[in-house]
């Protein structure tokens, strides 16, 4: 016999643990299992690793790849970066798509899911270098000793992607420094070249000076507490725009702007207004010069300035036509006054100092009015000789700045200085700010797809639905993607350039024959091999040697945006769904969408699911700096400290699944403790299950449902709804509701009714009685149901569960058995307002006894005649009885069960009324039904065996014992 703790067993007091009297202990059936009740500290951690050695884990994903399926599930595995040790970020991503893969697999279909990694990139080569730099490295160096930590990453994270119980096959899963892999992408950049997205440009991007490179959007985070030193600078009119001169305005004008990058303004090529907006001349009060700014900033930049400004004259911006600035900073140099749509009135003075070298949108209106583009800053972030000897070799973002503020104020230029604190670009990796510069690179013209995008995205099913959102604003702001990077450790760009004339050399001749070298032998032939190998003859126009190999490699993003050319078998194939988290709405989501656009004119995913991160129980970040970092390996196998428990690997995969992933994810001591209480409750209802299972073979012994007793029928109902409901949510990538799904069944349907109820039949009536074996054959089914329902989630707690189970011959491990197996046969409607009549009554019953224990009354029931009459007669065909069906569900020593009103209740009884809707077929039967219930004590005294209150006196058995006993003895 067991310890139990299913607090609603004994609730009415009959079955508690150790109950039966030693007399006829031998008499009763008590619940018997092997099956653990806990498994804590290191025979928890034992135990798993023993689950997945003996059923299969490692071989479940070939096995299921083999085996014929009608359809197949493809979750293609957005690839993790190869620059670290495992985190609870990897734990969320991997188990949310394990969870949902195991799901697919177990209900018939062959999954197609290929772990990969990203294995390329500036922060791989940072950290494989360390300290050293790049400096006396040959490109080759350097990649050697980025692939060798970048391998070690991947060792660490496949290793603890493993021990999570990820299905996979993990000696077949993709890298981007394969050879296969980067030939796959070369064709993706072939095509997209050939069709004219991909493009070389001289133009301003993203460029960190600590990493000495272009960034592209996706590599950058923005600091919301960066603080900018930002000026209000004057550029006087040379040449006062036609209109203005007609108003009789005499020179002596000055244009204010404001900036936030100070450095710039030696760059500037003009200066622009918005054409609808009002502006004004205006005279300071404290000295009499003239400002020329937008109407609606005069207010503010009086308080700025601390003086009065009287107007002079307003225009329109498009009266501002013509006229000329000299620049505050370079002698005899002018600056038109140009219109432009990206002013705005939020800050400053509604009047924009352009430097096209340093800003996109300045870019934009150089292009549009053939400005010139000149670069003064260098790749390490420092002025260049274009920007004059007083400021060459200064760094841009803080002596440069110092100097052209010194300069500004030199000139009388500057009218005022003050901090700002904004958001400004930082540098994903190296956390240090950014600078806008032009430099020759290689682009994607982001803006020529956005539209084939826009409408690709329509047809994909995006969870939640307000990410669609933040992925169309995504698109929108993207214009051009650069996707050249000046490192070493990537995927080179396949192009050759002229060595006199610089003209870049590249066709399809060329791309093809690297990528069939590259197939071959991995992109390192490119510094490894002579060029008279990498150039093929047909391509070429002029000697070999009139040509170099170029020196830049792809973005990461463009790597990992084309996995689906590489991972996805069939070319015109798309993937049933990606899932990441929300940073790749403008990452891998994004990128991968416009390669596959580009090439094959349709998204590469037919879902896309975008998850929260993990952050701290306080809802912070996790930094090491704060302490709060959770190590998903400490999690599962404990800590150096004994205080920090081993939770094991199924604790922290229910923690995935019960947290609303689609917002941030805490997690911490709290979590991961009630994920570990909830799965201890659930093994308690488990061993409840395994241990009335104890000898009974369904194949044999099982009862066919038509000849059940009515409550097992309508727990296979239920069991039917559940099965129905899980499987919906499982298919929403909605796992939390799985698990409240799965709680409310065990807590509402199974602990406090079914499992209540049952107890006397399960323990007291004869083994093989038709009664016994009914309610055997629905925990069996409710045992079998459950198992494969939490299987997804707890695959280490499931198999352990299907050793134990009942007709298990060892040899069949679950997850190759098949999803939950409810059958249309166990839909019982009519029989569900029969149960559910009765047990509204029952509850009517217990609420009139509060604290007491139903055992120890006589219930009678009168209802009026009808359909609920008739419903409880089928329950309980005589007019008064101790064993029947109701009486069971009712949980009382005897039922007497009247047709007609309360005047057939016992006298001086105290009445409890009450009304049943009754909804038969459809709704097309309905009725309210009006019933009165009396309980009294009983009379009869407690069984010795069974506890129940159906004996003539005490010293003596109930005549249902009597028989029992008898027929052992």
């Amino acid at each position: 016999h067991f310890q139990y703790r299913l607090s609603s067993l004994g609730s009415q007091g009959r079955w508690k643990a150790g109950s039966a009297p030693g007399l006829y202990r031998d008499t009763v059936l008590l619940p018997r299992s092997e099956f653990p009740m806990r498994l804590t500290g290191q025979k928890l951690l034992d135990r798993e690793l023993q689950i997945q050695q003996e059923c299969g884990f490692a071989d479940l994903y070939s096995w299921q790849r083999e085996r014929k399926a009608k359809k197949e599930f493809c979750l293609h595995d957005g690839p993790p970066y190869a620059n670290g040790d495992p985190h609870v970020g990897h734990a969320l991503n991997k188990i949310l798509k394990d969870i949902r893969n195991r799901f697919e697999m177990l209900r018939g279909r062959q999954v197609h899911y290929i772990p990969g990694w990203d294995c390329h990139g500036l922060p791989i080569e940072l950290k494989a270098l360390g300290e050293l730099g790049t400096s006396g490295l040959s490109p080759m160096q350097i990649r050697q000793k980025a692939r060798q930590f970048a391998e070690g990453a991947i060792a660490r994270q496949k290793a603890a992607f493993q021990r999570w119980g990820l299905m996979a096959d993990w000696d077949q899963c993709y890298y981007t420094y394969d050879g296969a892999y980067e030939a796959a992408q070369l064709k993706v950049f072939q095509e997209m070249h050939g069709k004219g997205f991909i493009y070389q440009d001289y133009k301003p991007v993203f460029w960190s000076p600590s990493s000495r490179t272009a960034l592209a959007e996706a590599e950058l985070e923005y600091n919301p507490e960066h603080v900018s030193r930002a000026i209000y600078a004057t550029f006087p009119l040379s040449t006062l725009p036609p209109e203005m001169a007609s108003e009789g305005l005499e020179s002596g004008v000055s244009v204010l702007v404001w900036t936030t990058q100070p450095w710039t303004i030696p760059a500037n090529q003009a200066v622009c207004y918005m054409p609808n907006a009002q502006y004004s001349v205006v005279k300071r009060a404290d000295n009499s010069q003239l400002l020329l700014v937008a109407t609606e900033r005069t207010a503010s930049v009086a308080a700025l300035l601390a003086t009065e400004l009287e107007s002079i004259g307003t225009f329109t911006g498009s009266q501002l036509e013509g006229g000329i600035c000299k620049h505050p900073t370079i002698p005899d140099k002018e600056v038109p006054l140009l219109p432009a749509n990206h002013v705005t009135m939020a800050k400053g003075t509604g009047l924009v100092h352009t430097a096209p070298a340093h800003g996109m949108e300045d870019y934009s209106v150089a292009s549009q009015f053939k400005l010139p583009v000149e670069c003064m800053v260098d790749e390490d972030g420092k002025f260049t000789d274009l920007a004059g000897p007083e400021l060459q070799h200064l760094c841009v973002m803080t002596e440069g700045t110092d100097k052209v503020i010194s300069m500004l104020a030199e000139c009388g230029a500057l009218l005022k200085e003050e901090q700002c604190v904004h958001s400004y670009p930082y540098d994903w990796r190296t956390k240090q700010p950014v600078v806008i510069r032009p430099s020759k690179q290689w682009f994607i013209n982001t803006a020529s797809l956005k539209d084939k995008a826009k409408e690709a995205l329509q047809k994909v099913r995006v969870l939640p639905e307000s990410a669609r959102g933040s992925l169309l604003t995504m698109l929108d702001r993207r214009t051009y993607w650069c996707i050249s990077r000046q490192r070493s450790w990537g995927v080179p760009i396949p192009v050759f350039y002229h060595r006199e004339t610089g003209e870049a050399l590249i066709n399809k001749h060329t791309v093809s024959h690297l990528a069939e070298l590259f197939k071959e032998k991995g992109s390192d032939c490119w510094w490894e091999l002579p060029i008279e190998t990498l150039l093929p003859d047909q391509s070429k126009a002029g000697p070999v040697t009139d040509y170099v190999r170029g020196e830049d490699v792809l973005d990461i993003w463009f790597d990992s945006g084309a996995s689906w050319a590489a991972v996805l078998e069939e070319s015109d194939s798309r993937a049933d769904a990606y899932v990441e988290g929300k940073d790749q709405i403008g990452g891998w989501f994004q990128s991968s969408l416009l390669t596959s656009v580009a090439v094959r004119n349709k998204a590469p995913y037919k879902s896309l699911v975008v998850h929260g991160f993990a952050v701290s129980e306080k809802g912070e970040k996790m930094s090491k700096s704060l302490g709060n970092v959770v190590d998903p390996d400490v999690v599962i196998n404990g800590g150096k400290d004994p205080s920090v428990p081993a939770y094991g690997a199924d604790v922290l995969r229910w923690w995935v699944a019960e947290s609303n992933v689609f917002s941030e994810v805490q997690i911490g001591p709290t979590a991961l403790n009630s994920a570990r209480d909830s799965i201890g409750k659930l093994r308690n209802t488990l061993k409840f299950l395994l241990g009335n299972l104890q000898g009974f073979d369904p194949r044999v012994q099982a009862v066919d449902p038509k000849e059940m007793h009515y409550i097992d029928q309508y727990m296979l109902h239920q069991l039917r709804e559940y099965s129905i409901k899980v499987t919906d949510a499982y298919s929403e990538f909605d796992a939390g509701r799985a698990i409240r799904v799965l709680q409310a069944f065990i807590t509402r349907d199974l602990s406090s009714f079914y499992f209540s109820i049952i107890k006397d039949r399960l323990y007291c009536d004869p083994e093989d009685s038709l009664g016994r074996r009914s309610c055997q054959t629905v925990l069996e089914e409710i045992l079998d149901g459950v198992t494969r329902s939490i299987a997804p989630i707890l695959p280490h707690l499931a198999e352990e569960v299907y050793l134990h189970a009942p007709g298990h011959d060892g040899g069949e491990t679950l997850f190759k058995s098949g999803w939950i197996k409810s059958s249309s046969v166990w839909r019982r409607p009519g029989l569900e307002e029969a149960v559910e009549g009765a047990c509204a009554i029952r509850d009517s019953f217990l609420s009139s006894i509060p604290g007491k224990n139903a055992a120890q009354y006589d219930l009678t029931i009168a209802i009026e005649p009808g359909l609920l009459f008739e419903l409880m007669e089928s329950l309980q065909e005589e007019a008064t009885s101790t064993s029947s069906q109701l009486a069971e569900l009712m949980t009382v020593a005897r039922v007497n069960l009247a047709s007609g009103l309360p005047r057939d209740l016992p006298p001086d009884a105290p009445l409890s009324h009450g009304t049943f809707l009754i909804n038969l077929e459809g709704g097309v039967i309905r009725e309210d039904s009006a019933y009165s219930i009396a309980a009294v004590p009983t009379s009869a005294a407690r069984c010795p065996r069974c506890r129940r209150y159906t004996a003539d006196s005490a010293d003596c058995l109930c005549p249902r014992c009597q028989t029992i006993v008898s027929q052992a003895h």
